[in-house]
């Protein structure tokens, strides 16, 4: 068996709806701006469903950036713990609708969770189909971007800059 990552940074969601997307775009992003150590992998988890079990149990801890639906004003950033980030997420479903809840789920029952962490943002838009970000994410970007190295800083892991970016 091949030894597990320390860290997996994944970004989650739907690139076809607008801001539902942010996560994906934003890993997309980070990952041409820093240089990661071996330790580390980013990973476009997009809309995998349970191909992401096989990602969670590769690895110690995970950083999920993904957009969270709240009544709060479009643009709100939130750091959860995994327990913390429980109380939003909607019930397991079924086989043929699969969420993050469920995964989640399915990983806690094979014993394969990773201690997580959820950086979130509330989206200004996810009705309408749209490849782009609305102006108003792409502004959040560069704010989360802090906050994921202020988390990487807490466990001791440290990036270089790239130099083109």
């Amino acid at each position: 068996m091949d030894e597990k990552k320390r860290l997996i940074i994944l970004g989650i969601g739907n690139i076809l709806l607008r801001d539902e997307g942010f996560g994906v775009h934003f890993v997309r992003w980070f990952e041409k701006r820093w240089q990661l150590p071996d330790a580390v992998e980013i990973i476009d988890g997009g809309t995998l469903g349970y191909v992401l079990l096989d990602i969670m149990s590769r690895c110690e801890k995970m950083i999920v950036v993904d957009v969270i639906r709240l009544s709060d004003e479009p643009g709100s950033i939130y750091r959860f713990s995994r327990a913390e980030m429980e109380t939003h997420l909607p019930p397991p479903t079924t086989a043929h609708e699969v969420t993050f809840a469920d995964v989640l789920f399915k990983a806690d029952l094979m014993g394969e969770c990773p201690e997580m962490v959820f950086l979130c943002v509330v989206p200004q838009s996810v009705s309408e189909m749209d490849l782009e970000m609305s102006p108003l994410m792409r502004e959040k970007v560069p704010t989360m971007e802090k906050l994921l190295l202020q988390e990487l800083t807490q466990y001791g892991i440290t990036l270089k800059r790239l130099d083109d970016a």
